[in-house]
């Protein structure tokens, strides 16, 4: 196996980035993919080609608008409002059917044909809103079912599903970008870059888990 690269599945947000960071120190040199699947804020594809331009990754984006009209929700569609509670019953309006299982399919070829076995996505278990495809049997699932659809080894690496928002801005201080999180990156529902609109379920958890990492700071310092 090719241990010296990894394809980063990569939107710009903070998880995303945080992986991307998290893989140029694993790995040495990365691809990062992201894709454009015409979702209501393309501000987070500006954000993702700023970061990569900025410390020379290479970059693709993928144009995978057929996803947009099998699925509409409130991140695909501007006239449906992002639910501000989790629904008592079923997913929340923010899940995308089938998003994860596409990016990872769709990084998977771009990693053989490059011949990189490793791929890298920044889902987490332990925050995953109840997104499905977020969780830990899913991805070794995946993981598995790919390996046997292309005849090939990969290894998909996750470092945030075991880990909360608060240990994410850890792991972000720790490699040094903390500045890229808070400035560069757009995590918000409401398309609003950087700290974000501060009222949507994203900002919450990412505000949540900021403050408690500041608060953890102090003690230690």
């Amino acid at each position: 196996m090719n241990t010296e690269k990894a394809v980063v599945v990569f939107s710009g947000g903070q998880d995303s980035t945080t992986c991307l960071f998290w893989a140029m120190k694993e790995f040495g040199e990365v691809v990062a993919v992201s894709f454009d699947y015409s979702q209501k804020h393309v501000l987070e594809l500006e954000c993702a080609r700023e970061i990569c331009t900025k410390h020379n990754i290479e970059h693709h984006s993928l144009d995978l608008s057929l996803l947009n009209q099998l699925a509409p929700n409130a991140l695909t569609r501007k006239d449906i409002d992002v639910d501000e509670t989790a629904p008592e019953e079923g997913l929340p309006n923010t899940f995308v059917d089938g998003r994860n299982m596409i990016f990872l399919t769709y990084a998977a070829v771009i990693a053989k044909q490059k011949g990189i076995n490793n791929i890298v996505t920044g889902v987490s278990q332990s925050d995953f809103s109840g997104y499905p495809d977020c969780r830990d049997v899913f991805i070794k699932s995946l993981n598995v079912t790919l390996n046997l659809a292309m005849d090939y080894q990969f290894d998909i690496h996750t470092p945030l599903m075991w880990i909360d928002k608060e240990a994410t801005w850890r792991m972000a201080y720790e490699l040094g970008i903390l500045d890229v999180i808070e400035n560069e990156t757009l995590t918000c529902y409401n398309g609003i870059k950087g700290k974000g609109c501060g009222e949507c379920p994203a900002c919450h958890l990412r505000n949540k888990g900021y403050e408690k990492f500041k608060e953890s700071l102090k003690k230690e310092n």
